[in-house]
């Protein structure tokens, strides 16, 4: 996932930086007023009437331009950085620093095959210590649903990453089957890059886009227009739009009538995983969890013990993977929350009854074609991994 600075280097870090930005602040402070003396004694032209008024206008258009100009490099920086909100925006009373995230890097040997055995059963081990105290005391500790680490629910509010709305549902869900993703792994912009991050940040500033804000439907659809003009150099077609309006349903289950930003970027970030890297390298994403959930799903719908599934079969786990929040277990055989027949209320199974009957003749067809344990994994990677944040969105619609 990343390397984690300690507490103690991240603060040297930042004092360093800060000393270098003042003194280059003051630098530019100095230069105007040096630079109007200079003039002034040179050449006695100007009046005090045009100085005081020089002075009123870079009284009146200073300030407010700064702060915004702040505040917008600032929502960048946290993008850039892959973090959610500022330290300084909570309440920071008795709350520990949250330490800095350095982005994964990519290895040469990436992209080359990687053998997942289906029969070979991984084994599932949680931390035994809390990852932000590092200490046990353990049936208060929270597991994640998708990696090994474990915590504290005060832990986690002191971190400022349990608010009180949240609280709740951590509680209840943390050691069901469901389960609950720790804050690495609730954010899918963590994954990427720091030459990947660049890349998305270039197309959200050309494309308008303003860190940390929620989009309309007009929004999300302007985007994406420019997005595929910008890489296919022709206008989006009506069936392409169309799927982007099922996209934005997904990403908005509670009819809100606009997306948010965490979402947003959740998708945007899968996206442009799915674009940038070939299934090889997004399958070494994958954690002991996850790919131990496969398993479970690829052996429920394995039903002969062929080793081989429909294809029609393929797509309903790429819908059934983000089954996050029902209340009860699935009526398949398939023990983990994850897997199953996909949800009447899910968005995803929402549409038209003529797209219905499109989708059953599609499932008739595809039953005649089989699929292996290795193209399963491949074809369902993506999903997977778009299923690890808490939200209720689909941060990836699978295919109709």
């Amino acid at each position: 996932m990343g390397v984690l600075m300690s507490r103690r280097q991240t603060v040297e870090k930042v004092q360093k930086v800060s000393l270098a930005v003042s003194a280059f602040k003051d630098g530019l402070r100095e230069q105007p007023v040096a630079r109007r003396r200079a003039e002034a004694g040179g050449t006695r032209r100007g009046t005090l009437e045009q100085t005081v008024q020089e002075a009123e206008e870079e009284a009146s258009a200073g300030p407010s331009q700064p702060e915004e100009v702040s505040a917008s490099k600032a929502a960048w920086e946290r993008l850039r950085d892959g973090r959610g909100v500022e330290p300084e925006e909570f309440d920071r009373a008795n709350r520990f620093t949250p330490p800095a995230f350095i982005r994964p890097q990519r290895e040469l040997h990436d992209d080359e095959p990687l053998d997942i055995s289906l029969e070979q059963r991984e084994q599932v081990l949680n931390d035994e210590m809390c990852e932000i105290c590092e200490v046990w005391t353990a049936e208060s500790l929270f597991p994640c649903r998708v990696c090994s680490r474990v915590y504290h629910d005060g832990c986690l509010r002191r971190m400022g990453y349990l608010q009180n709305n949240s609280a709740v549902e951590v509680t209840e869900t943390a050691h069901t089957e469901t389960g609950w993703s720790c804050y690495y792994c609730d954010n899918l912009n963590l994954l990427l890059t720091e030459e990947e991050m660049y890349s998305l940040m270039e197309t959200l500033r050309q494309c308008k886009i303003i860190p940390e804000t929620s989009l309309t439907l007009d929004d999300f659809l302007h985007y994406k227009h420019l997005v595929h003009k910008q890489q296919f150099e022709r206008p989006m077609e009506e069936a392409q739009e169309e799927r982007a309006t099922l996209q934005f349903s997904a990403l908005d289950p509670d009819k809100k009538g606009h997306i948010e930003w965490p979402d947003f970027l959740s998708h945007e970030s899968i996206q442009l995983l799915q674009k940038l890297r070939p299934p090889n390298s997004l399958l070494r994403l994958l954690t002991v969890k996850e790919r131990e959930r496969a398993r479970a799903a690829f052996l429920a719908l394995d039903q002969d013990g062929s080793g081989f599934i429909g294809e029609g079969e393929c797509h309903k786990a790429q819908h059934s993977w983000f089954r996050k929040h029902q209340k009860e277990t699935p009526s398949c055989s398939v023990s983990i929350s994850h897997v199953g027949p996909m949800s009447e209320s899910s968005p995803a199974s929402s549409g038209s009854s003529k797209s219905q009957e499109k989708t059953l003749l599609a499932s008739e067809q595809e039953e005649t074609r089989s699929i292996d344990w290795p193209r399963f994994l491949k074809e369902n990677v993506a999903y997977i991994l778009a299923a690890r944040p808490n939200s209720a969105a689909i941060h990836l619609q699978p295919p109709a």
